[in-house]
């Protein structure tokens, strides 16, 4: 079954009480039923910019920078790796944990993409 990266993407610091705890709690329940029906994988949240390094390789050269990033506009904030048997039925994951953050988290602003994970899984029957 192909596997795909689902990454949720906000403004950084776009609340500074971060995530209620509703949400959390809402998203422990989808990662159960998730991982009860063999679909989710992975999962984490990502650390702030502010504690990351952003590595460019250009004319030879790898640069390094500290974070913050200030040129960002959205940034990516946690990801999930899961199982779904086409790319709509991953879509509608992503919809189902968007839709817990509507719920319970009104005025935030986001978004969500997913994308195939290609690799030595995929030879899988």
């Amino acid at each position: 079954m192909p596997r795909f990266l689902m990454t949720l993407t906000s403004q950084e610091n776009s609340s500074a009480a971060g995530p209620p705890p509703e949400l959390f709690q809402a998203i422990g329940e989808i990662a159960e039923k998730w991982g009860k029906a063999g679909v989710l994988l992975d999962t984490g949240g990502l650390a702030p910019t502010s504690m990351s390094t952003r590595l460019r390789l250009s004319d030879g050269t790898i640069t390094a920078a500290d974070g913050p990033f200030t040129d960002t506009k959205e940034v990516t904030t946690a990801y999930a790796i899961i199982k779904a048997t086409t790319q709509k039925d991953a879509t509608d994951y992503a919809t189902e944990f968007l839709n817990l953050h509507k719920k319970h988290w009104p005025g935030w602003d986001g978004g969500s993409e997913i994308r195939q994970i290609f690799g030595s899984d995929d030879a899988e029957a």
